[in-house]
């Protein structure tokens, strides 16, 4: 059996208006497989939330195909893409009186009746993604009486118990501390191995990324390449993320650094 869960093939991501069809990149055969960390960097404006939103069928492809499950994105009907994709997005939640197991536990739609009551079984995966998270003391705080870093693991645990085989997070780690970040990104590391789910997480902390990820998906303007870091360093790959001569790569180091102002 493959361990496949999304595969790109020859996918180019752009824009298309009325005057002109931008292309923010072609040929992309990304694969995103069963039990693995992922992350995706970039420079800011290089195109990771276009492509996240053509991967998850949020955006249409300018060419190409996206499988997900062996089966194109686009002909999932919407109850069906929410139990084998789920997200975790940056934007603010709406207003409400939610607890913390509430929160989580919305996760649970796709598989619940029409007056969304959760049984004995939705309430016993709900209290497990809530231990694998380590949010159990906070489960019945309101959900705005904790912290953002909290606040993360929640959201994480309701995509948990949407119960997909691939979670996606947009830029999950801004607004943390560091302490907070490396908790976070062990947190999604241990998650991926033990539930053999494949998270695929967009991020800034790119030395971070480096020492936690099973592989990165690096996007440049010449190129979009997925590989393990290691692979990545070796092939100096690091160097062409930004361009800025104060800069650069330290191979040694494993992790970006200025040159002598």
């Amino acid at each position: 059996m493959s361990n496949n869960i999304l595969i790109t093939q020859n996918l180019s991501i752009g824009y298309t208006s009325k005057k002109e069809t931008v292309t923010i990149a072609e040929n992309l055969n990304l694969n995103l497989q069963a039990g693995k960390l992922i992350a995706l960097i970039g420079a800011n404006g290089i195109g990771k939330s276009t492509l996240l939103r053509t991967i998850t069928g949020i955006q249409k492809p300018l060419l190409g195909t996206v499988l997900l499950n062996d089966k194109k994105i686009s002909s999932y009907e919407p109850l069906e893409l929410a139990q084998n994709l789920s997200m975790v997005l940056t934007e603010k939640l709406p207003p409400s009186n939610l607890t913390v197991f509430e929160l989580a536990a919305l996760g649970r739609q796709p598989y619940t009746n029409w007056i969304g009551t959760l049984s004995d079984a939705d309430i016993q995966i709900v209290q497990e993604a809530i231990e694998l998270t380590q949010i159990g003391h906070l489960s019945q705080k309101k959900y705005y009486e904790i912290s953002d870093g909290q606040l993360q693991k929640v959201l994480i645990a309701r995509a948990l118990t949407q119960d997909t085989p691939l979670i996606i997070l947009d830029e999950p780690t801004t607004h943390l501390d560091l302490l907070h970040k490396v908790s976070l990104l062990k947190l999604l590391k241990k998650l991926s191995h033990e539930t053999g789910k494949c998270i695929l997480f967009s991020t800034h902390d790119i030395d971070m990324a480096i020492q936690l990820c099973d592989e990165m998906i690096i996007m440049t303007p010449e190129m979009v390449v997925q590989d393990e870091p290691c692979n990545l360093i070796s092939k100096g790959i690091f160097d062409t993320i930004f361009k800025d001569e104060s800069l650069f790569f330290d191979k040694e180091k494993g992790k970006f650094t200025f040159k002598n102002l």
